[in-house]
C-alpha cells in the first residue's frame, strides 16, 4: 500500500476554506474565501458599499423595447456560499439601493427592518439559521 500525504500550503488551505464570496460586476467576477463566517460578511458589505457609490445606470430601452429603470438593473452581486448549502448574498441596484436575499435558485429577499441597511438584514437572517 503507498501513502500520499498532503502538504499544507496557502493554496491547499485556501481550498479548505469554509465560505466563499463572488463578487460580480459586470464582466468582472471575483472570488474571496473565508474561514469565518464574519470575515465573508464584513467583506460583502465592503464590496457592496463601494458598489453602491459607483452605481449610477441609465434607464436603457423606450420606444419598441420594454423601459427598464435603474432600480431594475443589478450592477453588482454578491453571493455568498458556506457549508451546509449556505446560499445568500445582496444585490446592488443602478439606483444604489441594495437587497439582500438567502438561496440561490429559488431566491428569497429578506424584508429590512425600519433603519437597517441590506447587510444588517443578512446578517440577522443568518444568524437565525
Amino acid at each position: 500500500m503507498v501513502r500520499i500525504s498532503a502538504t499544507f500550503t496557502e493554496s491547499t488551505l485556501a481550498a479548505m476554506a469554509s465560505y466563499t464570496v463572488t463578487a460580480r460586476r459586470g464582466p468582472k467576477v471575483e472570488r474571496l474565501r473565508f474561514t469565518e463566517l464574519v470575515a465573508a460578511l464584513d467583506a460583502i458589505e465592503a464590496e457592496g458599499r463601494t458598489a453602491e457609490q459607483g452605481a449610477h445606470a441609465k434607464e436603457v430601452g423606450g420606444g419598441i423595447v420594454r423601459k427598464i429603470e435603474p432600480v431594475q438593473q443589478v450592477v453588482a452581486r454578491l453571493e455568498l456560499s458556506g457549508p451546509r448549502r449556505l446560499r445568500a448574498g445582496v444585490d446592488v441596484r443602478g439606483d444604489g439601493s441594495s437587497e439582500s436575499y438567502t438561496g440561490r435558485v429559488r431566491r428569497r429577499l429578506i424584508e429590512q427592518h425600519p433603519g437597517e441597511s441590506a447587510y444588517d438584514a443578512l446578517r440577522r437572517e443568518l444568524r437565525r439559521t
